[in-house]
């Protein structure tokens, strides 16, 4: 299995939690929860997909080979817990920890932003229960982008507003959030693979990534069941991945596949070559992309010399090439702050090593909704090759209404952005149509209420399942109507 913090079944608030490195008992005061500070590495239960034994889950630190830069800024010492945890195990994915929120939240915390109003630590981690009890989604983070949050103000860190729930700030539901709310299991031909565009496919090879995002559009699938989501099962099977293997191989019109999830970062290193090479040896298809939050979540797994992981993709890059296609990974950083000196230094080896690296961000209220942060973002992507490729509106999910942003927020910005930067830099703003209508500009829909919220598009190259000449509407908020907004 992979190893892992878990914090689980521990029953009441209070519950006092070990502050020690290295241990393997689950721990915590949250509730009936897999709620998880994740480390990246073993990938897939050996159980399931491999014949070699299970390895042991005792943690052991993998320094990263030859690399530690002088005069780094070490910006994980700040977290007491951490003040004695040098780069080299930093920088290691396997090192963990334990009784994060106790050790590492202070006595009282803002509130609201003005420091008006403060909250106690029992507060706050009561805050965290009651809204993880409430969320669609576990709770996972790594060590890495725990260690980029602001503790000192927790609530409203634009990190954590990202991965950690509070009760306090969620919102009554949109009527037409749903769980699946682009109808991926619908464009399902077999279990795992959402072909709906006419030379694309999504194929899904697990469900687990190493940080749960609590927007995620697959929380329908993704992760371990919570308290109001029991999840669709993509338990990794060799059955399940040949059926959608031998499904994308049947299709002569299908040249393009991403390999998703969850995260591609949980799959071992000999799977990534198995999958990447069983695609290059398909005659139609002539380019695929791993998509895996790695990069922003876990970098220092990217430096990690005794990891294959990255050397298995580099393999993949290359091998693709000589074949005549091309292989991408399409990443996920949402706010500068995502960005250090270690995901910079991962990104120069990705570079270096010819491997296309794109990211998608997701357009989120109270974390990079605003001009100077997606300025910032997309400016610092570019900074470190990695090309903005998409900005996308907030699926209409449910238990995100407070992370949701009305159309109006996405329209702004991208006209503001443009011209700012390079072109080929540049990314598209576009919206996932609820409904199943796949990705268009923001900027094109046929017509746009601001009173009502509501936006209606069109797309006229996904057919199929009665699609034609379908019109699909995104809502905004109902607290962003006009006639709530000024109340």
């Amino acid at each position: 299995m992979l190893p892992m913090i878990a914090r689980r079944g521990v029953p009441g608030h209070g519950a006092r939690v070990a502050s020690q490195l290295g241990s393997s008992r689950a721990v915590g005061s949250i509730p009936r929860l897999q709620a998880q500070v994740a480390d990246v590495s073993n990938g897939l239960d050996q159980s399931v997909l491999s014949t070699s034994a299970r390895r042991d889950e005792t943690l052991t630190v993998h320094p990263v080979v030859n690399f530690t830069p002088q005069n780094c800024d070490e910006f994980w010492r700040k977290v007491p817990l951490w003040e004695k945890v040098s780069a080299r195990e930093f920088i290691s994915y396997r090192w963990s920890l334990y009784g994060f929120l106790e050790a590492v939240v202070p006595e009282e915390i803002p509130y609201d932003e003005a420091g008006t109003r403060m909250q106690t630590r029992s507060e706050y981690i009561q805050d965290v229960e009651d809204g993880i009890t409430a969320a669609t989604m576990a709770i996972r983070m790594t060590p890495y982008i725990l260690s980029r949050i602001n503790w000192r103000d927790p609530r409203h860190d634009p990190i954590l507003r990202q991965f950690l729930p509070l009760k306090s700030v969620m919102m009554p539901d949109h009527p037409k959030l749903t769980l699946d709310s682009l109808h991926e299991e619908e464009d399902s031909p077999v279990q795992g693979l959402v072909h709906r565009y006419p030379d694309k496919a999504l194929f899904l090879p697990t469900s687990v990534c190493p940080t749960y995002c609590m927007f995620c559009t697959r929380s329908y699938a993704v992760g371990a069941n919570t308290e109001t989501v029991t999840k669709a099962s993509l338990r990794p099977t060799r059955r399940r991945w040949e059926a959608a293997l031998a499904y994308i191989e049947s299709q002569p019109g299908l040249h393009d596949v991403v390999v998703s999830g969850g995260d591609s970062y949980y799959l071992n290193p000999e799977h990534i070559r198995d999958i990447g090479e069983r695609l290059i040896g398909m005659p139609n298809i002539r380019r695929f992309r791993f998509a895996s939050k790695g990069l922003a979540v876990a970098p220092g797994r990217v430096l990690d010399e005794s990891d294959g992981w990255v050397s298995a993709v580099i393999d993949v890059s290359n091998k693709a090439k000589r074949a005549g296609k091309a292989v991408a990974w399409h990443t996920h950083f949402n706010h500068p702050n995502e960005l250090s000196w270690i995901s910079s230094a991962a990104s120069q080896k990705l570079f270096e090593a010819g491997v296309m690296v794109r990211n998608q961000t997701v357009l989120l209220r109270g974390v990079n909704d605003d001009l100077k942060t997606m300025s910032a973002l997309i400016r610092g992507l570019a900074d470190n090759n990695i090309f903005p490729y998409y900005v996308y509106q907030c699926d209409m999910v449910k238990s995100v209404e407070h992370l949701r942003t009305p159309l109006q927020t996405i329209l702004d910005l991208e006209a503001k952005i443009r011209g700012s930067i390079a072109g080929f830099m540049m990314p598209q703003f576009v919206v996932d149509l609820p409904g199943g209508g796949g990705k268009r500009l923001a900027c094109s829909f046929e017509s746009y209420d601001r009173t009502t919220g509501i936006s209606k598009y069109t797309a006229p190259a996904v057919t199929g399942r009665n699609k034609e000449n379908r019109v699909y509407e995104y809502y905004d908020p109902i607290d962003s109507l006009p006639k709530n907004a000024a109340t």
